[in-house]
């Protein structure tokens, strides 16, 4: 690895990239292939948000690492299926070692396919709603922000529909994980090349 314009590094491959991105072959795989993709499907962009709240108080790539396991555990995190799970799915999720085994957080993954469900136009409508608010591209890791005014604005939004587990700093990951914002630092080969 060489360091690169602003915080960006060089990987093996030559190519100019985040900088965390390169501690393991699961955060390059992602950061290559998924971070700041669009994502305008109600059931991917469930499993997400999901996702990043699973991810809080751990490691991203804990999360990485269990996601298959996530996807059999939670059917795909398809909505309406997770939306009908009872108190049995909940004994069987804590019992399963392949996922974060908390009961907070596998609660609060069937109330959000819940509120998901009951969305009108759909869970993607919403969250695209607050594309637009990133001033300029960062430059340097420490350029990006923990929350911004539209990820408090979403997680405001999506309580209010009844969402649980989904604040400010859960909603700004899945903003940032769905290509609402592209956060790929200016310097890096993916900045500006969700779309394709």
């Amino acid at each position: 690895m060489s360091a690169g314009p602003g915080g960006v590094l060089a990987g093996d491959d030559g190519l100019l990239r985040c900088p965390w991105c390169l501690g393991s072959a699961e955060y390059l795989a992602y950061h290559d292939g998924e971070w700041g993709r669009p994502v305008r499907d109600d059931n991917r962009l469930f499993e997400r948000l999901c996702l990043e709240a699973f991810q809080s108080g751990l490691s991203w790539l804990t999360i990485l690492r269990k996601r298959q396991n996530f996807r059999a555990a939670f059917c795909g995190f398809d909505i309406e299926a997770v939306a009908g799970f009872g108190d049995r799915d909940v004994s069987r999720l804590l019992a399963d070692p392949g996922i974060v085994r908390n009961k907070a957080k596998i609660e609060a993954t069937i109330a959000n396919a819940r509120a998901a469900s009951r969305l009108p136009a759909g869970l993607a409508e919403v969250v695209w709603r607050y594309a637009g608010g990133q001033a300029r591209p960062p430059v340097t890791v420490a350029d990006i922000p923990a929350w911004t005014p539209e990820s408090k604005a979403l997680a405001r939004e999506l309580k209010l529909h009844g969402f649980v587990f989904t604040g400010p700093v859960t909603a700004y990951a899945t903003l940032q994980a769905c290509g609402v914002v592209d956060d790929h630092l200016q310097a890096c080969f993916r900045r500006g090349a969700g779309n394709f």
